[in-house]
């Protein structure tokens, strides 16, 4: 029988647990179930009485040697004693497994589970908590030069916005004014005082989806698949953003930022030209997710991503950080 070429498949959460049982837990029973698909998939394994996080990179998605890197990153920052949910080996010490999917081939990574659970809304010290850990794990990662992309104002810009012409029409108001807001930053970034920005590997994607938080209290971070190069400063500005977009009162808005900062600061300090540079930054981060949102519409956001999603974003979400910053001042002088 021919079968129709696909773009796109879920493998099958029992076959997966099959596969697990036989390379890491044979003997044992093994439970398996999609815990959510999208950009990746992710399967809960439970086995041996743990519970852990079987992930399967979309085709194409990543390379076998950028999957290489972001492992080698964990194990780092494992190493160094950062709660980190990092990759388990099979029986035959192997890490990345391939898979023949319908599309072409897939890779998965066995990696041990976060304890605790995400939590949406959590009081000041837990950021305070978040601001310490990162900084930490910032130690860590500083001149970790990882072979994987390099966040530079044409990743994170440049290219971002290109993918959004494709829903975005030239002729809009939102689109008019996402060119002119690029243009600046672009500037800005370009004209950065480089001396006082640290520079490493960083996680891009840190907010409170990418973290659980334990019973004692404990902050794990997990899910580092935008790992890259860039200012370290990258990671403070998403997670700013973060509390920025889901804190609706200004006083526990700026009373969660100042005690994340706090926390940082109490491990090791941010230089001017990186505190100057974070609110702009956020607003770089949203270009870059929108870009991939756009990049990724065939197998993910065709659930939500259309003209009208991105006006509302931009008007509601990046043009309000943007004015809250009075960054639109900078822009006009």
């Amino acid at each position: 029988m021919n079968v129709f070429p696909v773009s796109n498949s879920n493998l099958s959460a029992y076959h997966l647990g099959l596969f697990i049982q036989e390379r890491y837990f044979p003997g044992q029973p093994v439970a398996s179930r999609v815990l959510k698909t999208g950009i990746s998939d992710t399967y809960l394994i439970t086995a041996a009485e743990k519970r852990y996080i079987f992930r399967v990179y979309s085709f194409q998605w990543r390379t076998l040697a950028e999957i290489s890197e972001e492992l080698r990153l964990l194990a780092h920052l494992a190493a160094g004693g950062i709660p980190v949910s990092f990759a388990v080996a099979d029986l035959d010490d192997t890490f990345i497994h391939s898979f023949q999917a319908p599309e072409g081939e897939r890779f998965g990574v066995l990696f041990t589970f976060a304890q605790g659970e995400k939590v949406l809304n959590f009081e000041a010290g837990t950021h305070y908590q978040v601001g310490t850990l990162m900084a930490k794990m910032h130690l860590q990662t500083k001149d970790f030069a990882l072979q994987r992309i390099t966040y530079s104002e044409k990743e994170l810009l440049i290219d971002s916005l290109d993918e959004l012409s494709r829903f975005l029409p030239a002729d809009t108001e939102e689109m008019q004014y996402m060119k002119t807001l690029q243009q600046y930053l672009v500037k800005e970034l370009q004209n950065a005082d480089q001396s006082q920005l640290r520079k490493g590997a960083v996680h891009l994607d840190l907010w409170f989806d990418n973290m659980h938080v334990a019973p004692d209290g404990e902050i794990t971070f997990f899910d580092f698949d935008f790992c890259g190069n860039g200012w370290l400063c990258l990671d403070m500005a998403y997670y700013m953003l973060q509390i920025h977009g889901t804190e609706k009162e200004d006083d526990q808005r700026e009373l969660k930022t100042a005690q994340f900062l706090r926390g940082y600061e109490s491990v090791i300090p941010i230089s001017d030209e990186e505190k100057r540079l974070i609110p702009m930054l956020g607003i770089c981060l949203y270009f870059f997710y929108l870009g991939i949102q756009s990049r990724r519409y065939d197998n993910w956001s065709n659930v939500f991503l259309n003209e009208i999603y991105l006006k509302r974003f931009i008007n509601l979400l990046l043009k309000k950080y943007f004015d809250y910053h009075h960054l639109g001042e900078k822009m006009s002088s």
